[in-house]
């Protein structure tokens, strides 16, 4: 099973177009994304991963970064994401 980071870049790649992403890697500040394709990551999140993203959970934080993002839906699924 593919691990939620894996997942979360493979999603991004849809959007981005782009491969390699690195963890950390901040995509909006990076010009990956702008808030335009913040509504679509975050549809595309909601679809890949079967959770619901609440109002209360639109907070840059939670979609900034790969390990960000994997860590949001860890919390949403109640599972525990490692990250190497």
């Amino acid at each position: 099973m593919m691990a939620n980071a894996d997942r979360v870049r493979h999603v991004l790649s849809k959007l981005t177009r782009t491969e390699g992403l690195a963890n950390d890697d901040d995509i909006f500040g990076r010009g990956f994304l702008n808030s335009l394709n913040a509504v679509q990551l975050i549809s595309l999140i909601e679809s890949e991963f079967g959770v619901r993203v609440e109002d209360a959970d639109l907070d840059i934080t939670n979609f900034r970064s790969v390990v960000a993002i994997a860590g949001f839906v860890a919390q949403k699924t109640g599972a525990e994401e490692r990250t190497s």
